[in-house]
């Protein structure tokens, strides 16, 4: 590169403007915007927390797989029981198999397709989700298993007979 040209480089990079703050020269010298927002399409995602393989990468795909099978199944199993017209013990099986699926997320590092989000928030989901099924099924009439005084009381003030 000669003297001639690295002078007009430098009358070009004189030349540049800058008219915001979040722009910048490229590497040839052009200004190019950087910006802090993300692109309107992305191209990939990461991976979720514990989102690896839940058995080594030579097992077949079921195994691998065994957190999310283990919470469906029992999940499936509880909806046959209710289908099958004993209601209560039905969703106790289906808040269950949540309240399993907080614990595995808890426990293991790697848990395949249960992990969804960030650790936490996938445990606070399905304890929060298992718990309220599991009060709700207790709760459930005709002669409730389980009975908050308050919760009765406040039924009775917001229905009258």
């Amino acid at each position: 590169m000669s003297v001639e040209d690295a002078a007009d480089r430098a009358e070009e990079a004189e030349e540049i403007e800058v008219r915001d703050p979040v722009s910048a020269p490229d590497a040839v010298g052009r200004p190019r915007r950087t910006t802090r927002r993300f692109p309107l399409f992305t191209k990939d995602t990461a991976r979720p927390e514990g989102g690896g393989r839940a058995a080594p990468g030579d097992a077949p795909a079921p195994a691998r797989q065994w957190p999310v099978l283990l919470v469906l199944g029992l999940v499936g199993v509880g909806l046959l029981i209710t289908a099958l017209d004993v209601f209560r013990i039905g969703t106790l099986v289906i808040g269950g198999a949540l309240l399993l699926g907080a614990v595995l997320r808890w426990l293991l590092p790697s848990v395949g397709m249960l992990a969804v989000r960030s650790r936490f928030t996938d445990m606070v989901t399905y304890g929060g989700l298992g718990l309220v099924i599991v009060l709700l099924a207790l709760m459930a009439q005709p002669s409730p298993w389980l009975t908050i005084p308050f919760l009765k009381d406040a039924l009775h003030f917001t229905v009258d007979s």
